[in-house]
């Protein structure tokens, strides 16, 4: 059986995790197909998991410790690599951090916060701190580098994932920021855009009534698996995917999305808005 590239388990606890999943494999003397016979998983997903790419289900750490006869090792620690991997973010949002790495597309409506992915930590600072207002220094900090973090998606493969921001225009004309601060949030996004990273569009305030008033929304489509909806409230997330009532949510955003302006028009208000705030002034309207 060949040997796959070496694994840096101090890497971290999922690389750990990982590695020691694949020494026991290979010492076992199994391929990835041969230890997942029986399972409902893939190869992929497996070698995913080996690389520290993946969280271990629960399900399938307890079908590789009863083929592996590990006495419930990797059931016993797969949390603790879930725990090392979410850190700096709520337990709810767990399926979207594993999610998003391996997306293809993903698209978001955002009416009350510029949405994580495209934060400065600026902007991340001042939001966990309002959700937060007790919370430790250390504590903040790690929720913010937990978001520039999740931001690392822009910088690997250029065409994956396609991500489209459709963004309500309060966001850039009720600031939370000082100018100079919203200054360099706009330009982040402004950055990203012409980069040719992300789609950014804006709702106009003018528009009216609309599918998605009742708050945010989340698409992620992926190659080898069914899409994920997400939406969330203030302390609590929930991630669906259901086919029938993703494609009811689809085509709900499908509506919002052709509401919105074009990414060419968009941008140039985004733009527009930042100088304002450079030149302390406060945008009224983006029209």
């Amino acid at each position: 059986m060949a040997r796959g590239k070496d694994i840096d388990g101090s890497e971290g606890v999922s690389t750990f995790y990982g590695k020691e999943l694949r020494w026991k494999r290979e010492r076992a003397g199994m391929s990835l197909e041969e230890l997942l016979a029986g399972s409902f998983f893939g190869k992929t997903y497996l070698s995913d998991i080996e690389r520290g790419e993946r969280n271990m289900p629960i399900e399938l750490a307890r079908h590789v410790d009863q083929r592996l006869g590990t006495d419930g090792y990797f059931e016993r620690n797969c949390e603790d690599v879930r725990k090392s991997r979410r850190k700096g973010h709520a337990k709810y949002f767990e399926k979207v951090l594993e999610a998003e790495k391996h997306a293809l597309t993903i698209e978001e409506w955002a009416p009350t916060l510029v949405p994580g992915l495209l934060q400065t930590p600026d902007y991340a600072r001042t939001v966990v701190l309002a959700t937060h207002p007790l919370a430790l220094d250390e504590e903040v900090e790690e929720k913010v580098s937990g978001r520039m973090e999740r931001a690392d998606l822009f910088e690997r493969d250029h065409h994956k994932p396609e991500y489209w921001a459709i963004l309500h225009e309060l966001l850039i004309t009720d600031p939370i920021l000082p100018p100079l601060e919203m200054a360099e949030q706009l330009d982040r996004i402004v950055g990203l855009a012409e980069r040719r990273r992300i789609v950014p569009q804006i709702l106009l305030r003018t528009h009216g009534a609309h599918p998605f008033m009742t708050g945010p929304a989340l698409f992620m489509t992926f190659p080898d698996a069914p899409p994920l909806f997400y939406t969330e409230a203030l302390h609590s997330g929930d991630t669906i995917d259901d086919p029938a009532l993703v494609l009811e949510y689809r085509r709900s955003y499908d509506r919002l999305r052709a509401a919105a302006r074009s990414p060419k028009a968009s941008l140039a208000m985004i733009k527009a808005a930042a100088e304002d705030y450079r030149n302390g002034k406060r945008p009224d309207r983006l029209e």
